[in-house]
């Protein structure tokens, strides 16, 4: 979960104890009341935005926050490529014949620079942990049948004896 974010009162403190008094991460963090590490982060923000102390009449607290704050809620990190939509993917997969590798090789045809397969089946099955794994079926006793599909052939043994077996085809009973 992203900290959050701090008060402009405390961003001024933190500016100002910098660059008025000369002070180090761990001295103005315990004097603004956060960590070094947000001290850190703070100056930085304050760097690559080009904010000078002390700061201009013109600067209220959302010009300040705006300037500091700007890229917040962009993705950065390991996720560069172009995102599949997974929900698309999900329905697709449950479609007869349709796997991972094939979506994957539709997907890097669209997306050359994208994920490579094994990042992208890991990045799939992440997202799917995220679903609802259950569905709620009321229905009166002996009024429905529920048949779990098995695929499209079993394998049947014949012959206890000689071990021969065969394929069987399962199909849908017929509509009432």
């Amino acid at each position: 979960m992203p900290a959050e974010r701090l008060e402009m009162r405390r961003v001024r403190e933190i500016l100002r104890y910098r660059f008025e008094q000369g002070l180090g991460h761990k001295s103005i963090a315990v004097r603004v009341g956060t960590a070094p590490s947000t001290v850190r982060e703070t100056l930085r923000r304050a760097a690559v935005a080009g904010l000078s102390w002390p700061l201009g009449d013109d600067v209220s607290d959302s010009v300040l926050e705006a300037a500091l704050y700007k890229a917040a809620g962009t993705k950065t990190g390991h996720r560069r490529a172009p995102e599949p939509d997974w929900a698309h993917v999900h329905r697709e997969l449950k479609r007869k014949h349709v796997t991972l590798q094939i979506l994957w090789d539709e997907y890097i045809s669209r997306h050359p620079d994208g994920y490579r397969y094994s990042r992208y089946c890991d990045l799939y099955r992440g997202w799917a942990l995220k679903l609802p794994v259950t569905m709620r079926q009321d229905h009166a006793a002996g009024d429905k049948l529920f048949v779990d599909y098995a695929g499209d052939t079993v394998t049947v043994i014949v012959d206890r004896l000689s071990g021969k077996t065969r394929q069987a085809k399962l199909d849908k009973p017929p509509c009432p």
